[in-house]
């Protein structure tokens, strides 16, 4: 099995490194790095350093130059975001142009509560009280967090690179990582093992409404459409309305308002309700969603 380790420099990446072969018994590895071009002469000296430790350790390396906040500004997208969509988009090419099995990337315990919160915050539904997933993308360290990486690479000696942007609070991960966690830590010693726990159970209910909504779309969808009828004949219609909008990605006041009209009774053919990139209509009682 041969596997591409996803590597900054940081100390979760070369954690995740050195421990590669305890991870993935008999695979071999070849290490991926970016340099996004954020923090001047910080980011050149990350690629060198791990220029250097893949030579030490006679490791493949790919490395890709960015400009993140050209493609940031160019596809309206946050820094953080144009750097996500160009590493793993870059990630893979290389998985397939060389042949790779897999993708490993060195997400911890606290990354993982991390997007929890984050994603309790944007709105993601269920799926995103799920966590990350394991599924596509490797990572081994979803039950380690960053206190047990700090102490296992101090006791081994083990460099790492740090990240000066780690302590700038005008990232929103940043900000739960500095401000929020240590007041989850003051409250609850174990949050992170407690988060864990329920993101475990949210993935189990998630599963069964997962079911519930694809035995329920084979009824709701008729002809194309969602007919409003077999909709509200369910219990749950809302969860499945909203379900069903999902590819429309209506604001959550255009959305509100819809469901208002569909629980009001009114005559409800003709009127239409859009988002940037779909518009959603509504003709003798079927709900049409199609792209602008």
């Amino acid at each position: 099995m041969r596997i591409l380790l996803a590597v900054s420099g940081g100390i979760d990446s070369m954690y995740l490194a050195y421990r590669a072969p305890e991870f993935f018994p008999g695979a071999s590895f070849a290490v991926a790095h970016c340099n996004f071009h954020l923090r001047g002469k910080e980011s050149d000296g990350d690629e060198a350093f791990v220029r250097q430790w893949c030579t030490e350790h006679d490791i493949e390396l790919f490395v890709n130059d960015f400009n993140t906040e050209e493609y940031a500004s160019a596809h309206g997208v946050s820094i953080e975001m144009a750097a996500r969509e160009l590493r793993y988009s870059w990630f893979r090419d290389l998985c397939r142009d060389y042949g790779f099995d897999a993708l490993a990337v060195a997400h911890n315990a606290n990354d993982n509560a991390e997007t929890l919160i984050l994603n309790l915050l944007r709105g993601t539904g269920s799926r995103g009280l799920r966590g990350m997933s394991s599924e596509r993308i490797l990572r081994p360290m979803l039950e380690i967090s960053r206190t047990e990486i700090k102490d296992w690479m101090a006791t081994h000696g083990y460099p790492w690179r740090e990240d000066s942007s780690n302590n700038e609070n005008t990232f929103k991960r940043n900000k739960i990582r500095n401000e929020v966690f240590p007041v989850f830590a003051q409250i609850n010693p174990s949050f992170l093992r407690t988060l864990r726990r329920d993101m475990e159970h949210f993935s189990q209910v998630d599963d069964i409404a997962e079911d519930y909504y694809a035995q329920a779309k084979e009824r709701v969808i008729v002809n194309g459409a969602v007919s409003v009828t077999e909709l509200k004949k369910f219990k749950h219609w809302e969860y499945l309305l909203w379900r069903l909008m999902e590819e429309a990605v209506l604001s959550e006041e255009t959305f509100g308002k819809l469901v208002d009209l569909l629980k009001s009774g009114r005559t409800i053919s003709g009127k239409v309700f859009e988002s940037p990139t779909h518009i959603v209509s509504i003709k003798l009682k079927s709900i049409l969603i199609r792209k602008r």
